[in-house]
């Protein structure tokens, strides 16, 4: 991975502009400059036919899903769906519609598939839980001597107030960009962490430093999805 901040992933980003058009926050022209500047295109089609697909579903936002093996965060089914998320690490659900990404060359290319509800953490839970694990995985990544084989994850940790900037549409809450933010910065900690397995010169060191921040890992990833699913979003 590289030691770089990561960006969102393209279905956060996609679930948030969706969100913003389909309530209204934002207009199409600007939501239609934003996609297509990410070259977000509907397979087949364009930007403008991923909008007035997801209009036709008849739902008022646009959710996150980031599965991992083992953890199918933010998916309900049906299998087909379920199988090219975890494919791809990502998908959007609006209503019955299931989006899943392709990067083609320069261009997103978004699947459709059938989609059912699910269930999500909610924003304050996912919050607590992240800031519960970033606290332990402080003391463990000391233990484990981060600073001297990873000194960038380290670092990243010891500077917790400098987080990512992510660029939020209209309407989005305060705390769920903050919250996404967060989540994207422990999110770079546990891969920063785990880069070459941080040099790791034995099997059984590569499985501690696993075991110890797959929790971290686990709340990033709840974290971004509760801060990118408007079903969970606490009241306005």
């Amino acid at each position: 991975m590289s030691s770089t901040m990561p960006a969102l992933p393209h279905s956060a980003t996609l679930a948030w502009w969706l969100t913003a058009w389909l309530r209204g926050h934002e207009q199409t022209d600007h939501v239609l400059d934003e996609l297509s500047g990410g070259t977000h295109l509907l397979r087949g089609g364009s930007a403008l036919d991923l909008l007035v697909r997801a209009r036709g579903t008849g739902a008022t936002y646009a959710g996150l899903a980031l599965p991992v093996d083992g953890d199918p965060l933010g998916l309900g089914g049906p299998p087909a769906f379920n199988a090219a998320a975890l494919d791809a690490g990502q998908a959007v659900v609006v209503g019955d519609l299931g989006l899943v990404p392709e990067e083609q060359g320069e261009t997103v290319q978004w699947r459709t598939f059938e989609a059912t509800r699910r269930q999500l953490p909610d924003v304050g839970e996912a919050d607590r839980g992240l800031r519960e694990e970033l606290l332990g995985a402080a003391a463990d990544l000391a233990d484990l001597d981060v600073a001297r084989w990873r000194p960038e994850a380290a670092d990243a940790l010891m500077n917790l107030h400098h987080r990512p900037a992510v660029d939020a549409p209209l309407g989005t809450p305060a705390r769920c960009v903050d919250l996404a933010a967060r989540g994207l910065q422990a999110w770079a900690i546990v891969d920063l962490a785990l880069a070459d397995d941080g040099g790791a010169v034995s099997a059984y060191e590569v499985e501690r430093r696993r075991a110890l921040l797959r929790p971290l890992g686990r709340a990033a990833r709840r974290a971004i999805v509760a801060a990118c699913s408007p079903e969970v979003w606490p009241p306005a």
